[in-house]
C-alpha cells in the first residue's frame, strides 16, 4: 500500500473498497457451510432451536411473564425473548468471527496491496445476512401472535446501525490483539457468555424486586442493554429512542470512544501483522 493511501482516513478507504468488501462478505457467509448437506440453512436452524429451547424453559418451566410497559397488557414471553436474542445473535456472531478474521484471512494480510482495514468490516456485513433473516422471521412471529408492526418498528434499523458501529470498534481491537495473543478468542467467548446474562437477554431486572438501585444503574451502562432494550421498545413497548436521551448520549459516547480506540490499536499494530501471521 502506498504512503498516500495510508494517509487517507479509514471511512474513505472502506468506501473505496466497498465492492471488494461486499464480495468478500458474500463469500464469507457461504463458505461457513460449504460442503455441508443443508448449506446455509444451518445458519438459521441453530438460532431458531435456541429460541425455542429458551422459550420452553423460561415460559413453561419458570413461568416468566412480561407486560407491555405502556399498556400493561401481558405479552407472550417468546416475543420479549426474541427481541433480545435476535440482536444478541448478531453481536455474538460478528464479534466471534471478527476476532479471528486476520488469522483466517492471513493470506490476504500478507499481500502488500490488499486493504487490511476492510477485513473486520467483512465479518460485520457477513453476519448481517443472517441478522436480516431473523429480523424478518421475528416480525412474522409477532404478526402470527397478533402483534402488528407500526412506525415504531422502523427503529429496528436505527438500533441495528448502533449495534454495527459498537461491534466494529470492538472487532478492530480484538482482531488486532489476536494476531499477537491467540488466547483472545477464548477470552472473547467467555465474555460473551457473561454478557448474555448481564445485558440481560433472558431476565428482566427492571420488573424484579430486591435488586439494588446501584446494580440497576450499572447494568444499564452496558452498551448492549441500550440495543436490546431498544429492539424491545420498537417491537413491544412502542417507545422512541429520543425518549431516553441520557442512555442515547451515553451509548454513542461509549461507541465513538470504542471506535476510536479500536481503530487506533489496529492502526498501531497493522505494520506487524504480516510478520507475525
Amino acid at each position: 500500500m502506498t504512503e498516500k493511501k495510508k494517509n487517507v482516513c479509514l471511512p474513505k478507504r472502506l468506501i473505496a473498497s466497498r465492492k471488494l468488501i461486499g464480495n468478500l462478505a458474500k463469500n464469507d457467509f457461504k463458505k461457513k457451510f460449504a460442503g455441508s448437506y443443508f448449506g446455509v440453512i444451518w445458519a438459521f436452524i441453530q438460532p431458531v432451536i435456541t429460541v425455542l429451547l429458551y422459550w420452553f424453559v423460561f415460559e413453561f418451566g419458570l413461568h416468566q411473564k412480561v407486560n407491555d410497559l405502556r399498556t400493561g397488557i401481558e405479552v407472550p414471553f417468546v416475543l420479549w425473548l426474541m427481541g433480545g436474542l435476535v440482536p444478541w445473535f448478531y453481536f455474538q456472531e460478528a464479534l466471534n468471527g471478527g476476532t479471528g478474521v486476520l488469522d483466517e484471512y492471513s493470506y490476504l494480510v500478507k499481500k502488500v496491496v490488499f486493504q487490511i482495514d476492510a477485513l473486520p468490516v467483512v465479518k460485520l456485513i457477513s453476519a448481517l445476512f443472517t441478522h436480516a433473516f431473523f429480523v424478518i422471521f421475528m416480525l412474522v412471529v409477532f404478526v402470527v401472535m397478533g402483534f402488528y408492526p407500526d412506525l415504531y418498528v422502523l427503529q429496528v434499523v436505527y438500533y441495528s446501525f448502533c449495534m454495527v458501529m459498537f461491534t466494529a470498534g470492538l472487532i478492530y481491537a480484538t482482531s488486532a490483539v489476536t494476531v499477537f495473543f491467540r488466547d483472545m478468542k477464548e477470552v472473547v467467548a467467555i465474555l460473551l457468555q457473561i454478557g448474555m446474562w448481564v445485558t440481560p437477554i433472558m431476565w428482566n431486572f427492571e420488573s424484579m424486586q430486591g435488586i439494588p438501585k446501584w446494580a440497576v444503574v450499572l447494568l444499564k451502562l452496558n452498551p448492549m442493554y441500550y440495543i436490546v432494550s431498544g429492539y424491545r421498545d420498537a417491537l413491544i413497548n412502542k417507545t422512541a429512542f429520543w425518549e431516553h436521551p441520557g442512555l442515547t448520549l451515553w451509548f454513542w459516547g461509549i461507541t465513538l470512544f470504542t471506535l476510536w480506540a479500536g481503530t487506533t490499536v489496529f492502526k498501531r499494530l497493522r505494520v506487524h501483522f504480516a510478520d507475525v501471521l
